[in-house]
């Protein structure tokens, strides 16, 4: 029969039962052994009775007072009336029946005769007391016997209880392991056994289900399970199988788009990358033709930028595809992936793809920030149907387009940058140097005319002279020139390019040179050092066109801020009073700083020479594109 109460109600009643038997064999122990405590103590009052008997006659032969005596008998009477009531506070109770009340009648009606005998006056003679006390005794010991009696009966049924409690003791373990055994171990067994022959691959075993109980449940489990996995072995081949071919169609997807990746990545042409993704995604995606085309900025008009097995004469009609004019080139707000049927018809523009017999097209926009710049089509001679994996690849495929033709076009509008940059700082080089010398030696040409027009050899003598000056001046900033854009630094440290500056300086010029290095710091960015190295050569030249100095010394003080010093021992100049040349150079200086975040202060008089300090800060970086600098360097 199978059972319906759950393991915890079948294990409350079991241990119910037996705690409500030990409760009443505990409770009848303890009553027991409470009427034996009072028992005892009521057999002890009346063996007392014997020894106060003995007393009072011991006291009446000793003639006592008659108050004494009358004090002994009060003391017996309150013995004789504690047994007949009994003490709970001792405890202390007789164990009554009719032989103990039969006995305690007998020794209450002596008393009474004894007690007039014992009060009597005179007293009696000591034979008649020692005589009727004798017959008094003899009274008690039948009383005690009979209390003796009930309280050996007592102690049987003790005896019995304690017996009692330890077959119930022994019986309750024998239930208990019979109940673990029956509702615990034997289904655990079960289980156990089970699960040994579902590892061995017998997945036709079933558990028995005996009850409804927790086990019972855990057994539905079990068969549920076996009969789950009895039907999984039954397909796992086919279920393996289909895993197997679809991790390896998910391999190839992942292995063309790395393919595709890194192609894009290394393509540095528009139209190599056009044509290149063009026949790979052919490939990968298995169609018969493909046209990629690109909107640009007209977003009205779809371009063809690369096509693979496309119909040479559908690549000269459609070089230029109006948005929506069909299905090739979707409108951006329509633009999504999307399986396209191509229906035979006679009816441009539909009659070309149906007449070369293309029966499906894969329309995939090219999306760049939620802007659509082109599109891709792939044409097949047969109905197709994308999965949702294949759906993620051709649009992932399209985003990887987007952004190596963004990529293409963002290096080239920094190439752009960069040349514009470069011829930028080229002309103002020139406008600052060279073409103010050139100015200059055109007025000297004038003068050089009218001098000779009019035959005066003094100011013909001083305009050759100012001519032979100016194009040496000139000469001398072209040089100049060059050494500044053939300028490098070294990507640790600007020390290393100050000294060449330095020895390239010594070596035009013939003039004493020191450098002083001080403190320690990080070194400043490479673009950074560009735009120093240029402010140091421009104090240079300054001091090589007007200074008419013997010595320059550099001091380089790494920190924070950076500190460059440079310190002649020329002529120096009034700052009030400025040489036109002088402030262009100042000028110069301070545009070129400004470019870093970095302040120029020069300090001069006459004949005190000049010092120019340069303060770079330590996180200094340039105001324009770090690609420029990297090309002006």
């Amino acid at each position: 029969m199978r059972h319906t109460a759950s393991l915890s109600a079948k294990l409350v009643r079991i241990g119910a039962g037996l705690l409500v038997i030990a409760l009443i064999s505990i409770g009848l122990t303890l009553w027991v052994t409470w009427k034996l405590s009072g028992g005892a103590a009521a057999l002890n009052e009346a063996g007392r009775m014997r020894m106060q008997t003995w007393r009072l006659t011991s006291e009446v032969q000793a003639q006592l007072s008659p108050a004494e005596i009358e004090a002994l008998t009060q003391e017996f009477d309150r013995s004789m009336a504690m047994l007949k009531r009994g003490d709970a506070s001792r405890p202390l109770f007789v164990p009554w029946d009719d032989r103990v009340r039969q006995r305690y009648s007998e020794v209450e009606t002596i008393w009474q005769n004894q007690k007039t005998r014992f009060l009597a006056r005179p007293p009696l003679d000591h034979a008649s007391l020692v005589l009727h006390a004798n017959t008094f005794l003899t009274a008690i010991d039948r009383f005690v016997l009979a209390i003796e009696v009930q309280l050996a009966g007592l102690t049987a049924i003790l005896n019995l209880f304690q017996f009692v409690m330890m077959a119930l003791a022994i019986g309750g373990a024998v239930i208990m392991l019979y109940t673990g055994y029956m509702y615990v171990i034997n289904p655990l067994g079960n289980l156990r056994d089970g699960l040994r022959k579902i590892e061995s691959a017998q997945f036709s075993t079933r558990v028995d289900v005996a009850s409804n109980d927790e086990f019972g449940q855990v057994a539905s489990g079990f068969n549920r399970m076996a009969a789950t996995l009895q039907s999984l072995y039954g397909n796992l081949e086919a279920q393996v199988a289909a895993k197997t071919q679809r991790i390896a169609a998910q391999k190839e997807r992942l292995e063309a788009l790395y393919s595709v990746s890194a192609f894009l990545a290394q393509a540095n042409d528009l139209n190599e990358l056009a044509q290149g993704f063009a026949q790979r995604v052919r490939h990968l995606m298995k169609a018969d033709a493909l046209a990629l085309r690109w909107s640009g900025e007209d977003a009205s008009k779809f371009l063809l930028l690369a096509s693979d097995e496309f119909p040479q004469f559908m690549q000269e009609e459609e070089k230029c595809l109006m948005a929506g004019a069909c299905a090739c080139g979707q409108p951006q707000p329509n633009a999504r992936t999307r399986v396209i049927p191509i229906v035979s018809s006679d009816v441009a523009p539909l009659q070309h793809c149906s007449h070369i017999g293309y029966e499906s097209m894969i329309s995939v926009p090219v999306r760049m920030h939620n802007k659509v710049l082109g599109e891709i089509n792939l044409f097949y001679k047969t109905q197709i149907s994308l999965s949702a994996e294949e759906f993620e690849l051709v649009d992932t495929l399209a985003s990887h387009l987007g952004t190596a033709v963004e990529g293409l076009r963002a290096v080239v509008l920094d190439r752009e940058a960069a040349i514009a940059g470069e011829r930028s700082l080229l002309a103002r080089e020139l406008h600052d140097s060279i073409a103010q010398s050139l100015a200059f030696l055109k007025i000297q040409v004038q003068l050089l005319r009218t001098a000779i027009a009019k035959n005066d050899d003094t100011k013909t003598s001083t305009a050759l002279g100012e001519l032979d000056s100016g194009l040496k001046e000139s000469i001398a900033d072209v040089r100049e020139l060059l050494l500044h854009f053939r300028t490098r630094t070294q990507a640790d440290d600007i020390d290393r390019a100050v000294q060449e500056t330095l020895q390239k300086f010594q070596h035009q010029t013939g003039l004493q040179v020191s450098r002083k290095v001080t403190g320690e710091g990080l070194p400043l960015p490479q673009d950074v050092q560009i735009h120093v190295l240029h402010v140091l050569q421009e104090a240079l030249s300054n001091v090589r066109k007007h200074a008419g100095a013997q010595a320059v010394e550099i001091e380089i003080h790494k920190g924070e801020p950076w500190r460059f010093l440079v310190r002649d021992d020329g002529v120096g100049f009034d700052a009030d009073r400025n040489r036109s040349e002088v402030q262009v150079g100042l000028k110069i200086m301070r545009e070129r700083a400004d470019q870093i975040g970095a302040s120029v202060d020069v300090r001069s008089a006459p004949g005190e020479g000049t010092t120019v300090t340069l303060r770079v800060p330590t996180h200094a970086h340039p105001k324009i594109n770090p690609a420029q600098t990297a090309t002006l360097s």
